[in-house]
Formats: C-alpha cells, structure tokens, sequence
C-alpha cells in the first residue's frame, strides 16, 4: 500500500469524518468509520480504529479533563478488561466476512439505542456490564462506545465529552494489547495508522472551531444518518461474502 493512494486517501476522509463526529458529541469515530474502512481495506479495522481513537481520545479528555470523574468509570474500565478478551477471542474464530456483517450491525444497533426514549441510571453493575460489552465490541470491531454512551448520554454534554474520552483512553490500550498476541496489532498496522493521525487531528480541530455554533441536534441526527448508510453497506457486504 503506497503512502497517498486512494485507499489512503479515502480512509484519511473517513477518519477526519469521524473525528469530527466523535469531537462534536463525545462519540462516534468508530460508528461512522469502521465498517466503510473495513470495506477500503480490513487492514484498518480493529487495532488501526482504536489507535486513532486513543489518539482523539487523548486530545478531547485532556480538553475536558475538569469535567472527568475517575471514580465512576473504575467499574466500567475493570469489565473491559474480560470484555476485550472475548471480542480477541471472536476476532481468531470469525471470518473476513463475518467481521464485516458483525460490523454493520453493531453500527445499526448504536443508531437504534441513540434513538431510544428511555433513561438507563448509571449504576456500578450497569457501568460494569457496559464496560464488558464495550470491550466485546472495542476489541473485535473498535466500535466500543454505544454500551458506555448509551449510560451516560444523560450527563451534561462537557461531562460526557469528558467520561467517554477517559474512558476510551484506557479502553483503546486494552483492546490494542490483546490485539497484540493474536496478530491483529502488528508493525504493519501502526504503519498504515500514521497518515491517518493528520486527518483525524483536522477532524478534532474543525468541530472545535464549529460546533460551538452548530445546533448539536443536527450534528446529531447528521451522524446517525452517516452511521445508518455505514452499518447498512457493511452489512450489505457482509452478506455477499
């Protein structure tokens, strides 16, 4: 794969999209990215998703560090732990097109839990359960963020900036330390990640600049459509492989 060709190119623009996104309302890289750069190349998913993710995850916490409580998210962060290693396990079992179908519906799954009416409390079992399936779902598709999201969609929208970012600094060097061992993180994948950090910094920067000024409700249901098209394809290709 060559520095700057297309498949570059377009996964630097999906990344940039989804840095945006995840900058604007605390989450959302992962949702909107993964399963159409999985289609570019499988390269890219999971260690690739999660090393960007850790890289914005690390610029947005540090932006909302006031707003972080540690002590909330301690349960979250010991069920993740178990968690990355079932979705490391189910990363060895699956097939190139399994993954691919896995992807688009747990990307159909986060649009349909974000439009859910009905409030989850944030209590230490339901934070621990959350932080099981997000390691699940972090490790094997990098799409860890819809369990934690969905808890804690109800906080003040700095303070879930905030959580959500810490959370997904530990969660991303979990899941890239069991992709470790099994193959999934290697030298290449590092390799492929770094053209991919200068668009996802853009992506940070421009939603820093804009979304102070853009109605977050229409950020919000932007980035539900994108990740609806996203989970559909990949589902699509899932299927017909």
């Amino acid at each position: 794969m060559e520095l700057f060709d297309q498949t570059v190119i377009i996964a630097m623009a999906l990344i940039f999209v989804g840095s945006f996104v995840q900058t604007a309302i605390g989450f959302g890289l992962a949702i909107v990215a993964a399963p159409l750069l999985f289609l570019v190349s499988p390269d890219y998913v999971p260690a690739p998703i999660c090393l960007v993710g850790l890289f914005i995850s690390v610029f947005n916490a540090m932006k909302h560090r006031s707003n972080i409580s540690i002590g909330g998210l301690k349960v979250a962060l010991l069920g993740r732990i178990p968690g990355s290693l079932a979705g490391g396990a189910l990363l060895v079992m699956v097939s190139t097109s399994v993954l691919s179908l896995w992807l688009g519906l747990l990307v159909v799954f986060a649009v349909i839990v974000s439009l859910l009416p009905f409030r989850l409390e944030p209590t230490p079992a339901k934070m621990g359960i959350a932080g099981f399936f997000s390691g699940f779902f972090g490790t094997s598709s990098g799409i860890g963020g819809p369990p934690m999201a969905l808890l804690l969609q109800h906080q003040d929208a700095n303070q879930l900036r905030g959580n959500l970012s810490a959370f997904f600094v530990f969660s991303s060097i979990i899941s890239l330390v069991v992709q470790i061992p099994i193959g999934f993180f290697t030298l290449h994948h590092l390799v492929i990640t770094l053209p991919l950090l200068p668009a996802a910094w853009l992506g940070y920067k421009l939603a820093l600049m804009t979304t102070q000024t853009l109605p977050k409700e229409q950020i919000r249901i932007g980035a539900l459509l994108l990740c609806s098209i996203s989970g559909v394809t990949a589902i699509w290709q899932g299927l017909a492989g």
